[in-house]
């Protein structure tokens, strides 16, 4: 299996690795560890370059686009690896990488995520809604929430509690707990539907201290003040208990 970074560590932008699996037909590579996230729970995957040494006087290593990432099994292969799409040259199973993360994206990706869990903390903590379904981009996100009914003075009441929040500096900290003990947390899952197998043996939990505790895979800044603010810049009904809101951070 792939040796997750990112799980621990969001902040990580470089790593060493090795090419375990080489998939020339898909142009991908898997690696023995890595800090690529590789999409999920809506958050996009990364992309970055992967560095391979060729060993030449006048080129000593070159870098190869990281176009895209995912989670999966391998051939003939216990578990799961992260592969990685390259647009160029596949290095060869055994050889030693370095794996670049294109961090700005990165971490305008981090700060969505967490400013979508300040968001839905707020929702679940003052209104008692359960989310439906979101997804994010770079700087930019969406949330879709069981509410009846939503009007612009709720929706600047919430961006406003929103910017409570983030202003706080709560901590944000991440846990990884054993499947039995982190489903006897309360309200853990705050989606609709439960979207953990019951295959999966540990839950990676994210906190941010004082507001909001919930499953989740996806990275993360490390302290609400990273956020900056939250703006809603649109909410639609999107059935008749379905409500989507629309938010930018920075």
């Amino acid at each position: 299996m792939t040796d997750l970074l990112y799980q621990t560590d969001s902040y990580v932008r470089e790593f060493e690795a090795k090419v375990v699996a080489v998939d020339a037909a898909g142009s991908r590579v898997a690696l023995d560890r890595t800090g690529f996230y590789p999409g999920g729970g809506g958050q996009p995957n990364d992309v970055g370059v992967l560095r391979l040494r060729v060993f030449s006087a006048d080129t000593p290593e070159i870098e190869v686009p990281v176009t895209a990432v995912k989670k999966e099994g391998a051939p003939s292969r216990d578990g799961d690896f992260v592969w990685h799409t390259l647009a160029g040259v596949l290095p060869q199973e055994g050889a030693p990488v370095t794996g670049v993360i294109d961090w700005d994206r990165r971490y305008k990706l981090m700060q969505t995520h967490t400013a979508l869990h300040v968001l839905c903390g707020v929702v679940y903590r003052d209104y008692g809604a359960l989310v439906t379904g979101g997804n994010m981009d770079p700087g930019q996100g969406r949330m879709d929430f069981e509410f009846a009914t939503m009007r612009g003075e709720l929706v600047a009441e919430i961006e406003a509690r929103c910017n409570t929040e983030i202003e706080a500096a709560r901590d944000v900290r991440v846990k990884i707990l054993p499947r039995e003990e982190a489903f006897q947390i309360p309200d853990l899952i705050r989606t609709k539907i439960n979207l953990l197998p019951e295959g999966i043996k540990e839950i990676r939990t994210v906190e941010i201290v004082g507001l909001d505790l919930q499953a989740d895979g996806g990275t993360h800044v490390a302290n609400t003040r990273e956020v900056g603010r939250i703006k809603v810049t649109d909410y639609k009904s999107k059935g008749a208990i379905n409500k989507r809101i629309y938010i930018e951070v920075g």
